[in-house]
């Protein structure tokens, strides 16, 4: 009884010997379906990190979702958003706190400076994003008063516009303090009895809008395109109207305390800094050829403000439903 024991563990244990045998030798023939996970070969981005500004405003966001998204997820960076104002933004390329701002709306004077004189950013391509920054009124009072959008009538509608905040003036309301504007080198310039009034953000220029439209009350303020809220109600169905300034002519704003005509349209660009532009490898390549449509940047936009999703969340549904976009953007 013992030795059949002994003899059938003999006999299975020769046939474990063979199997483990076999699988060496399978081994040593090297893969048959492709490299093993440990040999993969790791994504560029491993390892590093990208610091982006997020300027205040919802189509810069935008900018960035899908673009931290795309490094994060498909190339492996590691990204830093950091909650800037405009100009702080470029001070953060010498020092190396920020490599990347996605939208910048004009800012020779700074262009002169970093990229002039001290060569430590460089601009890395247009965004594709067309900028238009006026003086708009609700389309109602267009409606009741024709000829308002025209500058040269506003002074005799400046009682209109009187609030708290603008005195025996009437009021411009403008956005987040930190915006390109000329507005207060207008009034003055172009000897308007109005006040400036600072709103404080974008949300609240946005609210503001929404209500002298929806409750007919008198607004002369500061916009822009993108925007999100043009394509929403109310304003899609009562679009805004633009006041008519001074024509732009090239050079016609190179005095910022001069200024006496209209925005140019802003060719937004990207800009980036002169280290990471050498040294950024494949997120560079990234941000140089990202490169999308206002209808683009306010789709995403329209979901972070108006639908509440996160930027994350955002960003990863518009590249799900994209891809033949933004496959062209990588390196």
């Amino acid at each position: 009884m013992t030795q059949f024991r002994l003899g059938r563990l003999s006999a299975a244990l020769a046939v474990v010997a063979l199997v483990f045998a076999g699988c060496a030798q399978q081994g040593t023939a090297g893969p048959t379906t492709g490299p093993s996970e440990a040999g993969a070969t790791p994504l560029p981005g491993t390892g590093k990190t990208v610091n982006i500004a997020i300027n205040p405003w919802v189509g810069y966001e935008a900018n960035a979702a899908v673009v931290a998204y795309i490094l994060e997820e498909k190339l492996g960076y590691t990204v830093v958003k950091k909650n800037l104002a405009e100009q702080v933004s470029w001070e953060g390329f010498p020092t190396g706190e920020v490599d990347v701002i996605l939208e910048n709306w004009g800012h020779d004077d700074l262009k002169a400076k970093y990229i002039d004189t001290d060569k430590t950013a460089q601009s890395a391509g247009e965004l594709g994003v067309t900028g238009i920054i006026g003086w708009y009124v609700p389309a109602w009072m267009k409606e009741e008063y024709p000829d308002i959008d025209d500058w040269q009538n506003l002074n005799k509608y400046a009682d209109l516009f009187k609030t708290s905040e603008s005195g025996d003036k009437g009021q411009l309301l403008d956005g987040d303090p930190s915006y390109v504007t000329n507005d207060v080198a207008l009034v003055k310039n172009l000897e308007l009895n109005f006040e400036v009034v600072v709103g404080g953000s974008e949300a609240a220029l946005i609210t503001s809008f929404q209500q002298a439209t929806t409750q007919k009350t008198p607004l002369l303020a500061y916009f822009y395109d993108p925007q999100w809220a043009w394509a929403q109600p109310p304003l899609v169905d009562e679009p805004l109207v633009r006041i008519k300034l001074p024509e732009y002519t090239a050079g016609c704003d190179a005095d910022p305390e001069a200024v006496a005509c209209d925005y140019p349209p802003y060719i937004l660009d990207k800009i980036v800094s002169t280290t990471f532009a050498t040294e950024g490898g494949a997120a560079y390549e990234l941000i140089k050829n990202f490169k999308w449509t206002n209808l683009d940047q306010s789709t995403v936009s329209e979901l972070i403000a108006n639908q509440g999703m996160t930027a994350e969340d955002a960003g990863k549904k518009w590249v799900d439903e994209h891809e033949a976009i933004w496959q062209a953007w990588m390196p």
